[in-house]
């Protein structure tokens, strides 16, 4: 392929993502001359009514790819070609392929989770996983717990009718997985019998600073799996790091995915690692920055 490309990001709230400098940076190492260009819809006085047409102005553009993100990820799917099987799995896409004329849909949210579980939780159990949140970040942790082999899934939401409709598309799906629903109420029932729990709320961001849960809960043998990725160290890592729990911060998903989209645009494998670091380079940065502007 031409080492010349040009990517993007729809969603709302978007303004300050980490992602357009992360795949450019990772571009620049393979010799890429890489842009990653944001679309905020806020910015541009546009909603999901015009998904359509900003998506069809990129591939006239001439645009590779883009990553999709809230509130779009199932609302684009009817203006695409083609999905690939997890996406249609999961009926939400976060990866958009220009190819051919063609707009081929992906989800690189459940694999980037996947293998960032594999390798931060490496050995831990999932006979019994809880996850707290049914959202689209939910859907995608559920898929790829599955994947993994989980024997129970317990989904915990307090909007019952979401978690139920979760449960339901993941049981059609993977018939060697349970999959249960329950209400934040439940949770210290079902956390007394489960090996460890994912956080997929956005309870614990900057913008929602706090933990979705009693912390008390928790056994020194449970692990703890974070989605939220800014902060890196949430309030709820650090209170289950003192309890005693193995944990996994968000930034490994947030890392993996990107990564695995990098490779759907490029063709090419990107060294996670080194997205890796340069992620904690901007963290590191942002958090810097923000305690300047505090002192100051």
């Amino acid at each position: 392929m031409d080492d010349s490309l040009i990517c993007g990001l729809i969603g709302t709230g978007i303004g300050r993502s980490l992602t357009p400098a992360m795949h450019e940076r990772e571009g620049a190492a393979h010799g890429l001359r890489y842009v990653y260009r944001i679309v905020d819809l806020d910015a541009v006085a546009a909603t999901v009514n015009d998904l359509a047409r900003l998506v069809d102005t990129a591939a006239d553009l001439g645009f590779r790819g883009l990553n999709i993100t809230h509130p779009c990820k199932q609302i684009v799917i009817e203006h695409l070609d083609e999905l690939s099987d997890d996406a249609a799995s999961l009926g939400a896409v976060n990866t958009i392929l220009f190819d051919g004329g063609r707009k081929i849909g992906h989800n690189t949210d459940w694999s980037g989770f996947g293998r960032s579980f594999q390798l931060g939780l490496a050995g831990v159990s999932i006979d019994h996983a809880v996850l707290l949140g049914a959202g689209g970040a939910g859907a995608a942790v559920a898929y790829a717990l599955a994947k993994a082999g989980a024997g129970q899934v317990t989904v915990v939401d307090a909007d019952e009718v979401r978690a139920r409709s979760l449960l339901s598309s993941m049981q059609s799906v993977f018939v060697g997985t349970t999959f249960v629903s329950a209400v934040p109420s439940d949770l210290p029932r079902v956390l007394s019998d489960a090996d460890g729990i994912v956080h997929a709320t956005p309870v614990g961001m900057a913008a929602h600073p706090g933990i979705a849960f009693d912390p008390a809960l928790l056994r020194a043998d449970h692990w703890v799996a974070e989605v939220v990725y800014r902060p890196a160290e949430t309030e709820l890592l650090v209170a289950a790091a003192a309890r005693g729990c193995r944990t996994l911060a968000g930034t490994g998903m947030a890392v993996h995915q990107a990564a695995d989209a990098f490779q759907i645009f490029t063709g090419r494998p990107a060294d996670a690692d080194r997205m890796s670091a340069h992620m904690r380079e901007l963290i590191s940065l942002e958090e810097a920055s923000a305690l300047a502007g505090v002192s100051s």
